[in-house]
Parts: structure tokens; sequence; C-alpha cells
């Protein structure tokens, strides 16, 4: 039963948890981390770490996508960056670096933003980017928004995109997203929109036409979840990326997702969802408040099979945005909901292979995140992802 309190008069609201509000309860059975496997896999891809990077241009270059995917991670690429409007990419992103270090408007990285992704859309430039994460022999992986899921998609599956993140800061299953080709909507290199309003996409049937695997999301409870995942996606975001430098929570939009709970409920839906289809599993992908390897460790105990991460990799060394972060809803170009923050300096930025797998001298959890998951799953006593999602858990009062 839910537990509901009262806000006041007539108003009630659910008592919900993030991940700080809860921790990992050992059994009485340890075993030695050289035990533990972090493997997961989706559709036929296997990866030896549960991650997934955020498809922003601060985070995954195709450079950066190949590192991760020889390390065991999934970089996913954002179809509507940088990368698909720019052949200069690295320049951009040094002009951005520069106005945000230089300018004391802290508004001013933003407005530069904006102005590099108001340049057109070139499907050309993206599948160069994609071609390029294939050749390498990693899996490709690249989101794109639900507004533009249909036009961009075409180019990447012929440029050999593996799996397709169809991702927004809310989606549901009934209404993904109205496009309209007029006014702030953005105009392709391929050839300008005509205007006219097109119907909302209809994730399920576009789902259904694809022989790739497709991840969708965010979601934020069981209803919109199970929805979700009878559209057929083969995975489903929970949250929207909720980090240092995100502001749809409170300043912006209001929306909140509290994390622990959110990807309990998913959880359940996909236990639902799994006797309804007598079998069918669809994979639950955390997405927000996970800063360090402990977050990791209690996404994974709520019920996630993996999650997405943004600031740890943005202060690696491979990172394209040199230290600094932004959220790819930073640059919307008419709600933003996201700054730019300096994560890491030139002077301590770790390898990218620290930061997933050691060493580390680091204490706060912020390196070697796959070694400390490895190890809290060791503590409790469990040997796989799947065994870990039945880890007991506390919750602070």
């Amino acid at each position: 039963m839910r537990d509901l309190v009262d806000i006041g008069m007539g108003r009630t609201a659910r008592r919900t948890f993030e991940l700080e509000d809860i921790s990992i309860v050992p059994s009485r059975r340890t075993r030695s981390s050289k035990d533990v496997s972090t493997a997961w896999q989706i559709d036929a891809y296997r990866f030896d770490a549960p991650i997934l990077s955020h498809p922003t241009d601060a985070l995954v270059s195709p450079a950066m996508a190949i590192h991760l995917g020889k390390l065991g991670a999934l970089g996913v690429i954002n179809g509507e960056g940088l990368w698909a409007r720019h052949r200069d990419v690295e320049a951009k992103i040094e002009e951005l670096i520069e106005v945000a270090t230089e300018n004391p408007d802290p508004l001013a990285a933003i407005r530069h933003l904006q102005q590099l992704h108001s340049a057109p859309l070139d499907t050309g430039l993206l599948g160069e980017a994609v071609a390029a994460v294939r050749d390498a022999g990693v899996t490709t992986a690249v989101r794109v928004s639900p507004q533009h899921a249909q036009e961009l998609t075409p180019a990447l599956l012929e440029a050999g995109v593996e799996i397709l993140v169809v991702h927004g800061t809310i989606i549901s299953a009934e209404h993904v997203a109205q496009v309209s080709t007029g006014g702030s909507d953005e105009v392709f290199a391929t050839g300008p929109h005509d205007g006219v309003v097109r119907e909302p996409l209809n994730l399920k049937t576009f789902i259904n036409d694809l022989d790739i695997p497709v991840i969708a999301g965010g979601v934020h409870d069981h209803r919109t979840a199970l929805h979700l995942m009878r559209t057929g996606a083969a995975g489903v975001i929970v949250g929207y990326g909720s980090a240092a430098g995100a502001t749809t929570t409170g300043e912006v939009l209001g929306i909140g997702v509290p994390m622990a709970t959110a990807i309990a409920d998913a959880a359940a839906a996909r236990r639902d969802y799994l006797d309804e289809t007598g079998g069918r599993y669809v994979h639950v992908i955390a997405d927000g408040d996970i800063h360090a390897s402990g977050d990791l460790a209690k996404a994974i105990a709520c019920g996630a099979d993996a999650a997405v991460l943004g600031t740890p990799l943005a202060a690696s060394a491979e990172a394209p945005g040199r230290g600094w972060y932004w959220p790819s809803a930073a640059a919307h170009p008419d709600t933003p909901r996201g700054a730019l923050l300096q994560v890491a300096t030139d002077e301590d930025r770790p390898s990218l292979e620290c930061v997933l797998t050691g060493p580390s001298q680091d204490p706060f959890g912020e390196l070697n995140i796959v070694g400390a998951l490895r190890r809290a799953m060791a503590k409790a006593g469990y040997s796989d992802l799947k065994e870990f999602q039945k880890v007991g858990l506390s919750v602070r009062v």
C-alpha cells in the first residue's frame, strides 16, 4: 500500500525515497569479489559493466564511445548534438569552454551552447560519427528525441546503429510528442521541413517496425513504466538524468523523480509485464542522482539492471568536455534545463579506465566505480546483478 501523507487540508502526497535515503543490508553470506560478475545483456548485446553514458556532447564523442565500449560500458552519442551539426566539434567545444571560463555572466555559456545547437542537423555528419564507432568494433548506440526519432532513424540505420535510445525528460506511451516543423523546431541540413504539424509519434508502431532494440524513457512510476514496456521497448529509462547542473527539478519545471522509489516501481512493472507476456524481460535503466559507486550499487539493489552516468565520466581525461559537464537538456532552444559546471580541472582528470575499473586513491567512490560495485555485491553475498536486486534494504527515517 502506498504511504500517503497529508500536506494540507484535502491534499495528500505520496511518501517517496531518494537513493541517499536507503542503505544496502548485507546478508550472513559473503563471497570473494573475484567471483562476482557485473555483466548484463540487452537483446544480443552484452556488456561487462552496467553503465551507459549520458548522451551529452560534454561526455560522448565517437572516440569516447569507442573507449567506453572497449572498457565494457555503453557510450550513447547524442544524435541531435554537436557531432550531428558541426564538423569541427572539438573547436566548438573549445569556444564554449572559453566562454564558460572567461565570461562572468553565468548565462553566457548557455546562450553560446544554444547558438551552437541552432546549426541545422546534418544526417551525413551523424552517419559518419556512428560509422566511426561501428568500424571500431564496439556496440553503437544513439539517442534521439521523440520529436525527431522518425526523421533521424533511417540515416542511423544506414550508418549501422545497433541500439536506439528514444529519450526525453518525461515520456509516456500514450502521448510522446507533437512534432511541429514550424517555429523553433529543427531545420535539417538535408532539407527544410514543410511547416506542417505531424501526428504524434506512435511509439509502439515505431518500435515494432525496427529490427534493433530500442531503449525509451524517462518514466517515473509503475503505470508509465508498464505502458512503455507494452510498446515493445527492450529497456525503459527511469528518471531524467537529475545531476549536478540539471535544473529540471524545482527551478524550471518543478518535476521531481525520487530515484529509489521510481526504480522500485519500474522493477515492479517489469515483474508484472513478465507475467503478462509469459516471459518477456524489459531492462530497467536508472538515470538520475548517480554520482558515485555507492549510488550505482543502491540503484541496482532497488531493481535497476544498469544505470546512466554523467558527471563521473565527464571528469575523465578522455571526455571531450575537458572536465566540464552539461546535460543534453541544457541546449534546449527556449527552455534550457541545465548549466555548465566544471567537474574536474586539466591537472586532476583521471583516465577513463581509472574511473571505471581503478586503481583508485579516492575514498569517496568517484573512481573504480565498477570495482566498488563488485565489492558491494560480494560483501552482500551475491554473484550477479539479477541476484543483487534481491538484497535487503534499510531506510533512514
